[in-house]
């Protein structure tokens, strides 16, 4: 880019492991920034406690401090990159830089999911920007997609693998056979997933950028609250290896879909055909599948996490803030999805794995069931007995049914006297 270059004065709200990537990002590549974007961009503060952090990176100790004072007052700083995570003090003190008129970049998607139109409102007042793209499936870039590349379309449905922690566990599951426990063990030791797991294995982290996502797809806010949310720590190695003999794989999936001017959002453990481009995503790795009216489907695959990779969608979303004379916003932000407009029995095929008492007329009290309830049986596959107990495991799939039919067969099913337990229910997308 000719012409003068913009000098671009930014403040750091921590420097851990995604602050610190942002951090070296911004030095590394100042120079072709400048000469590319014709933005100079600059750290001229940073809020961090732990001094080792930002001795370690070789930052000026003079720009170092614990006060966002010094950020709220400093003329000279344009764009806040916040890295606390949790809703405070991020909260209050992204805000505050706002409502000064300050952009900010965040890759917090608990802080935007639960607190996204409070943000957006002082971004307004403030005439600053709010940008996030880094807290959606870190560095690929699929909140630009929704936002600046689709606006031709009607967004159909999201599809897709947004928490790489427990696509590294499914993956370590279905290609070593080890089972969740340990395949969670070695996550941890490799640091994919935190002593404390449950945001990542329970599906938060996978709602809270599936609300986002959603949100800016069907411009109607659709908070965290109405997203069915289900982990993985059911999963047995068992399901995947009798998945792979149906031709399919396991994923954690943020599904959400726009049918009839209704809304649908839900994150759970769910079987795909191998053959779907989603099932070739390993380990750590992330992708989104969107469906449009016009464009048809799109798929958009790369790192989720990490410090350079997030810290990547970081920097592209300080400069972007930096060249825009017009940030963008968000009006539909305070129009949320009514309990009318969302629907909460939605459709799919299931997989129902359970242990029966291996004697005549089971199996036929159990499909009497099914049909009690409306629910078609595509095919059954029983297996022999591993001892002496009678015991065999018997798995099902069902054709399309719904939430509602699939969970009273399976209640009134638990109460045959031949049927030892229902092992696991899990959905099957197309």
């Amino acid at each position: 880019m000719d012409g003068e270059k913009i000098k671009v004065g930014a403040a750091l709200l921590g420097v851990g492991v995604v602050g610190g990537g942002t951090y070296k990002i911004i030095t590394e590549q100042r120079e072709k920034i400048k000469k590319i974007y014709g933005v100079d961009l600059t750290v001229r503060h940073i809020l961090e406690r732990d001094k080792s952090k930002t001795d370690a990176l070789g930052v000026d100790p003079s720009i170092v401090s614990t006060d966002i004072e010094n950020v709220l007052n400093d003329d000279g700083i344009q764009v806040v990159a916040e890295f606390f995570g949790g809703t405070e003090p991020a909260k209050t003190f992204l805000i505050k830089c706002l409502m000064k008129g300050k952009s900010v970049v965040t890759s917090n998607k608990e802080l935007v999911c639960k607190h996204f139109a409070e943000l957006e409102d002082a971004a307004r007042i403030g005439g600053g920007g709010l940008y996030f793209e880094a807290s959606c499936v870190g560095g690929v870039p699929i909140v630009r997609t929704l936002t600046d590349a689709m606006q031709a379309n009607d967004i159909r449905e999201i599809k897709g693998i947004i928490n790489g922690t427990t696509n590294y566990i499914l993956s370590r599951m279905a290609n070593d056979g080890t089972d969740y426990a340990d395949a969670l063990k070695t996550a941890q030791k490799l640091g994919y997933a935190e002593a404390d797991p449950t945001a990542d294995t329970e599906g938060y982290d996978a709602a809270y950028k599936l609300s986002i996502l959603s949100s800016l797809a069907y411009n109607k806010r659709v908070p965290i609250d109405k997203i069915f949310r289900e982990g993985i720590n059911n999963v047995a190695a068992e399901d995947i290896n009798f998945g792979k003999e149906f031709g399919m794989t396991l994923k954690l999936l943020g599904i959400s879909k726009s049918i009839g001017g209704k809304i649908e959002a839900r994150v759970h453990p769910a079987f795909i055909g191998d053959n779907h481009p989603l099932a070739s995503v390993k380990g750590s790795f992330n992708a989104v599948y969107l469906k449009g009216n016009n464009v048809g489907d799109i798929m958009l695959y790369g790192r989720g996490a990490g410090d350079l990779p997030t810290g990547s969608a970081i920097v592209s979303d300080m400069v972007f803030a930096s060249v825009n004379t017009r940030h963008r916003r968000y009006p539909f932000i305070n129009e949320t999805v009514s309990d009318g407009d969302f629907i909460s029995n939605f459709s799919s095929k299931y997989y129902i794995r359970m242990k029966v008492t291996d004697k005549a007329g089971t199996l036929s009290k159990i499909s009497g069931i099914f049909g009690r309830f409306g629910v078609s049986i595509t095919t059954v596959l029983q297996k022999p007995p591993t001892d002496e107990s009678g015991i065999v495991s018997i798995i099902f799939i069902t054709h399309i049914t719904n939430e509602n039919a699939i969970s009273e067969a399976v209640k009134a099913i638990k109460d045959l006297e031949s049927v030892a337990e229902i092992s696991n229910v899990i959905r099957v997308e197309e």
